[in-house]
């Protein structure tokens, strides 16, 4: 039982909360919004709202998911960069 872990030690790391938020146009884009929050559950101002985004490609062997962060501000720009992100995902998993 040494390789394994223990369920008792598995700790939640409080200082690093976010609530997550999903949003989708029900064709290609899913675009996730993780928002900062503190124990309490309430907003922590102190960091930074960090977005991603998800899509689906048609290959020879069937679907593969693609996604990628996005430096965003909002979830308006995230959309205007979309494109582009999922690019670089997809650029980066040919790379790996």
């Amino acid at each position: 039982m040494s390789d394994s872990i223990r369920l008792d030690d598995l700790k939640v790391d409080a200082d690093n909360l976010y609530r997550e938020e999903v949003f989708s146009d029900l064709r290609v884009a899913t675009i996730r919004r993780l928002t900062p929050v503190k124990a309490d559950g309430s907003t922590d101002d102190s960091r930074q709202t960090m977005f991603s985004v998800e899509t689906q490609i048609l290959t020879p062997q069937g679907l593969v998911p693609v996604h990628a962060p996005v430096d965003a501000a909002n979830l308006a720009e995230v959309i205007e960069k979309f494109p582009a992100a999922i690019q670089a995902g997809l650029d980066r998993m040919i790379e790996e």
